[in-house]
This record gives structure tokens, C-alpha cells and sequence, in this order.
């Protein structure tokens, strides 16, 4: 496949064209496709009508609350039911191009706020067709049940992450098996539940609650193979498709998480090049590979001896890591950074370990839910050997985060359900879709956007070139931003290429993410890990 890069001067859509595409999409309401014989919801029963009331926020003025129940196991829909947690924000417009479900990833992040984000970051005349509707995941959230299988499994100071000893090693091994019984015990009922497909069959279910005929989906990370997954199962109930920050589908999960090591290592390279760029604000020096050493010392330094008694080498990765998901943290990591290595001062550490790497109570859902789903979906090695040479392997070429992620992910190898076969989402049914990538994600590194690409025929892909944040649509990209508003109007697409936003300066005396980063909103909602 020609690499869209390369296409630009071909593909660009007309910037200039947005706002009369936008203004004659409201002149024309959708019209629904009829549902196929091949698809199984096309002779479902009806379900109720979804009731809806007011859970506005000042930000968001219009938002609404609603819950559905769906079957645990949807291969016997008159079995045990769980619930739902929904919101949305109403179209306002005199047509409608019927709900646009959101999702932020994860998997394990709440969507029940993300609705009023999308719905007021996307323009007005664009977000008044939609039916914007945020939902949390089965096991997430306020969706009942919710999983939480240990309490304090991040607590620190952990053991090394980098198991440079077999005493090392036990330990981290200890507390993944642990953990992974843990959730075995507490949850066994419905984790033989809690998967992808599954999800995405509820998703189904919320279409046929909204009485809509077809449905438009916005999902970022995790988000993507989610959709991906839906359109698979049902193509001819797709309206529109937005995929930002793409999962390889070719790799779920456990070879998209080596891929991972290797991008959030370059990732943090950037990092270090720009502290660099600015020695004459941080005096950590001028020469990234001097940089990089300075911030490795640190490493070896609270391996020894944990800042304030809580970052150790681990938590410092931890902390650090965010940075490889939004380039607006680099200021105030690199202070911390600075505040240590040069002014002997951990305070400033701890406060950031505080804000980025701690892990809230809260969290353990979030969490419970990533494992239960990463774990279930597809198979893991269960011999530790191989992800012990698979990690040392990695770690040679990326030591910033590969031990840290593996024992994010070990406890796969000791998930007490069975795994599942990860559907092939090679999709020739579905109306075009848009995916959004920028070419240094670490998270979802760009081959994967690629490959997806390929699989859904007929869809575009928008690539910020330079662009390293992971989620990058309605951020403050203005190009991305009005190519997505473009497609939501009228469906069209086509590859095109936008330039990546200004790298940020360093902090001001306030120490607030600075304007030029953009998307500090949003960056909060998508999280990290997912």
C-alpha cells in the first residue's frame, strides 16, 4: 500500500470547502439503511425505549443520564442482565443524523464524560445533527457490575521493574499472580464475560434501545478496535466511522504491547531531546544522549533510595510514561526531572508522581477492567520463559518502559478464564471511514494505523505528520479538527496529510500545561495505558 505520506499533494482535502459541505449535510437528513437478513438484529425483539433525565453539569448544560440492561452472556439474551450507564447530549438541530457513541478507550475508560466533550468540541453546526451518546463499558464505571479485583496493587514502592536479580523477579511475579487470582475469586461470574466482542454486542443492543436504524461511532485508542469490532458484526448498521489513535489489529495484544515498548522508548528520546533544547531553563545539559544518561542516574539513584518514600525506580517510569501520551506534561516533568537531578530537591518528584503516575483508588476499576478484557480477547503466552526473553529482548533496544509494561500485562500469563480468538476485522461492507494517526504515537504506533487502513476498505486516513500526542482529533488541531467535522457532515473523505502542533515551551512560574500543547481536556479524559 502506497504510505499516505507520500500521497499528500494528491489527497489534501479542500480546508477551505468545510463550512459549505457542513451547511448542505443540514440541509439533507440521513436516510437509514434497512437492516440486512444477514444481520441478527434485524429480527431481535424491540427493546424499551431508553428514559432519559437531566444530569447537567455547568459545562454542560444539556447532558442527559439514562441506563440500559443487556445480557451478561448475549448467547442467551433471557439470562442474568447487567446495566449500562449512559449519557448523552441531544441534537438540536431541525434534522438529525441519529447518535454518535463515543468511547475513550482503555480498555477500562468511562465514556459517560466524553459526551459532552465531543458534543461541544465538535462545531455547532456539526454537533446539532447528533445524538452525542457517552456509555460505560460493561464492568466500568458506573455500569453494573464493576470490577475491581485488588485494591492496592499499585501501591508503592514496587519492586524494580527491571528484574535485575531472581529475588526481583519473584517478587514482581508474586504480585501479577496475585493479582490475577485475585479478580479470579472476586469476579468469577462475569469475567468469562468481559471481552471485546462482548462489548461490542452491547453496543448492538444500546442501537436497537435508541430506535435507531444505524449509528455513527467516535472512538480513540482502545476505542478503534472496539468500533472496528462492531462494524465487523454489524457493517449495515454503520452510519459513520471515526477511528483516532489506531490499534493494530493484527497484534491484539500481546505483540501490539512489544510494539509499544518500542515506540514509547523513542517517544521518550523526544523527551530527552527536548530538555536538551532547553539547558539554558532546566541545566541538565545541552547533548540529549548527556540528558539521557542524567535521567537514567536518576533511576538508578530511587531504585536505591525512593523519593519521599514513594517513587522508587518503578513509580519514576510511572510518571514519566504520561509524557509519551501528551507532550503538553514535558514542562512540568522536566522541572521534577531538574528539581532532582540538579537541585537535589525531590519534592517537586513526588508532586509529579502525585499528578501523573499514582495510581487513585478509583483507578483499580479502570485497571480490573483493562486485564479482564486484554486478557480474554486473545491468547497470551502462558510460559513465563518466553516472556522473559521476549522482555529481555526488547529491553536491549527500549529500556525506558518494557519491564514496567510487561508487569502492567503479566497477569495474563496466569488469567484463570480461557482466551478467546481475536476476530479478523477485514471489513468490504462498511460506508468509508475516517482514521486519524499521528506518525510518533506511541501508544498505537503508526504501522497499526496502516494496517487497519487496510482492512476497512474504502476508508481515508488523516496522518499529523511529527505529531507524537496519542488521541489528536479535537485537540486543537485545527486541520484534523475540520477534516473530522467535514466527514461527521457528509461522509466523504479522503487521505490527507496535517501538520503536527507546536512542541511546547517551557512552563511558566504557574506551572500550568501551556496553551501551545493543546488538548490538556481531552488528554485527561483518554487517560494512559489504554
Amino acid at each position: 500500500m502506497l504510505h499516505p505520506l507520500k500521497k499528500r499533494a494528491a489527497v489534501l482535502l479542500s480546508i477551505s470547502s468545510v463550512a459549505a459541505t457542513v451547511a448542505a449535510a443540514l440541509a439533507s437528513p440521513v436516510t437509514a439503511a434497512p437492516a440486512t437478513a444477514a444481520d441478527p438484529a434485524a429480527s431481535a425483539p424491540a427493546r424499551a425505549a431508553l428514559r432519559w433525565t437531566g444530569c447537567t453539569t455547568p459545562r454542560y448544560p444539556t447532558l442527559q443520564c439514562a441506563s440500559l440492561k443487556v445480557p451478561l452472556d448475549h448467547a442467551r439474551p433471557g439470562g442474568r442482565q447487567i446495566t449500562l450507564a449512559l449519557t448523552r447530549v441531544p441534537h438540536t438541530g431541525p434534522t438529525s443524523q441519529g447518535p454518535l457513541l463515543v468511547n475513550p478507550g482503555g480498555p477500562g475508560g468511562s465514556g459517560r464524560s466524553l459526551a459532552g466533550y465531543i458534543a461541544s468540541a465538535l462545531p455547532k453546526e456539526v454537533a446539532a445533527q447528533y445524538d452525542v451518546i457517552g456509555f460505560d463499558p460493561r464492568g466500568v464505571g458506573r455500569s453494573e457490575p464493576t470490577l475491581d479485583c485488588a485494591a492496592g496493587h499499585f501501591k508503592p514502592v514496587r519492586p524494580d521493574s527491571v528484574p535485575l536479580d531472581e529475588a526481583t523477579e519473584r517478587a514482581n511475579l508474586d504480585r501479577v499472580r496475585s493479582f490475577a487470582e485475585s479478580c479470579g475469586t472476586k469476579h468469577a461470574d462475569v469475567l468469562p464475560y468481559i471481552d471485546t466482542v462482548s462489548a461490542a454486542r452491547d453496543i448492538e443492543a444500546l442501537r436497537g434501545a435508541l430506535g435507531a436504524e444505524r449509528i455513527s461511532y467516535f472512538g480513540y485508542s482502545y476505542g478503534t478496535y472496539l468500533g472496528a469490532v462492531y462494524a465487523k458484526l454489524h457493517p449495515g448498521r454503520v452510519h459513520r466511522l471515526v477511528l483516532d489513535s489506531v490499534v493494530d489489529p493484527g497484534g491484539v495484544w500481546y505483540e501490539d504491547n512489544l510494539a509499544q515498548d518500542l515506540a514509547f522508548d523513542a517517544r521518550h528520546k523526544a523527551f530527552l531531546a527536548w530538555v536538551a533544547q532547553y539547558d539554558a531553563t532546566y541545566h541538565l545539559g545541552a547533548d540529549p544522549a548527556a540528558v539521557e544518561r542524567r535521567w537514567y542516574a536518576m533511576r538508578d539513584a530511587l531504585r536505591e533510595t525512593p523519593a519521599g518514600g514513594k517513587v522508587g525506580a518503578a513509580e519514576l517510569e510511572d510518571t514519566f510514561m504520561p509524557g509519551g501520551y501528551f507532550n503538553g506534561y514535558w514542562p512540568n516533568l522536566a522541572e521534577a526531572f531538574a528539581a532532582y537531578a540538579v537541585g537535589k530537591d525531590p519534592k517537586p518528584l513526588v508532586a509529579a508522581y502525585e499528578r501523573f503516575g499514582a495510581v487513585e483508588p478509583s483507578a483499580g476499576n479502570g485497571y480490573s477492567v483493562y486485564t479482564a478484557v486484554q486478557c480474554r480477547d486473545s491468547a497470551w503466552p502462558k510460559d513465563w520463559n518466553q516472556w522473559r526473553a521476549d522482555m529481555w529482548r526488547t529491553h536491549a533496544k527500549a529500556p525506558f518502559m518494557t519491564w514496567n509494561n510487561a508487569w502492567y500485562n503479566a497477569p495474563c500469563a496466569f488469567w484463570p478464564t480461557e482466551a478467546l480468538r481475536a476476530p479478523d476485522v477485514t471489513n468490504a461492507d462498511l460506508p468509508p471511514a475516517l482514521l486519524l494517526q499521528a506518525t510518533e504515537d506511541a501508544a498505537t504506533p503508526f504501522e497499526g494505523a496502516l494496517s487497519m487502513r487496510e482492512k476497512l476498505s474504502g476508508s481515508a486516513l488523516v496522518v499529523e505528520e511529527g505529531g507524537g500526542n496519542h488521541g489528536i482529533a479535537l485537540s486543537g488541531n485545527k486541520c484534523l479538527d475540520e477534516k473530522v467535522a467535514a466527514y461527521l457532515a457528509t461522509g466523504r473523505a479522503s487521505d490527507a496529510t496535517c501538520p503536527a502542533q507546536p512542541a511546547p515551551k517551557p512552563a511558566t512560574a504557574t506551572r500550568a500545561v501551556p496553551p501551545s500543547a493543546g488538548g490538556a481536556a481531552l488528554h485527561g479524559m483518554l487517560g494512559f495505558r489504554g
